[in-house]
């Protein structure tokens, strides 16, 4: 399946070829890069994950577990040269319209409470806190970072535009 955007844009699902590209987005983009087996093993299970890309060159990723009437959106992450044109935006809103698809009531995430960009992003397309997770997100041997828990309720009528 193929999703084609404007400005050249497309979503597509993620496959391992794509896997050397999204490492290299995710260790520029964190400080505590997922690693190689996390990304194959949410493959293996069947998460849904999506990649943006223009011209063959990834902007950045999506990945979602589904089950019963939840979803959890695991990663979501742009290159950081890319950041802040709304492509961010763009994968989030089309893990939105997977979940509504697959019946989904309640989606999930967690976001570092520093990634202010981030935060907004989610409050602007209605999500909104219920909880904050101590010591959740590791920065190195010694340090942690808190997290944010936010959660959005999807509703019959919820259609998220791509554009």
């Amino acid at each position: 399946m193929l999703i084609s955007l404007p400005s050249g844009l497309r979503l597509r699902p993620l496959q391992d070829r794509d896997l050397p590209a999204v490492l290299a987005i995710e260790t520029a983009a964190y400080i505590s890069p997922w690693s190689l087996q996390s990304f194959q093993d949410c493959l293996l299970v069947g998460y849904r994950a999506w990649v943006l890309e223009r011209k063959g060159s990834l902007m950045g990723y999506g990945l979602m577990s589904v089950g019963a009437d939840e979803a959890h959106i695991l990663n979501c992450c742009i290159d950081p040269q890319q950041q802040r044109q709304g492509y961010g935006k763009r994968i989030l809103r089309h893990l939105l319209n997977l979940a509504k698809q697959e019946g989904v009531k309640t989606v999930f995430l967690d976001v570092r409470v520093s990634n202010q960009a981030a935060i907004q992003l989610y409050l602007r397309e209605g999500f909104w806190p219920i909880g904050r997770r101590k010591n959740y997100y590791v920065d190195g041997p010694t340090q942690m970072e808190d997290g944010f828990e936010l959660a959005l309720e999807l509703f019959d009528d919820s259609v998220f535009s791509l554009s």
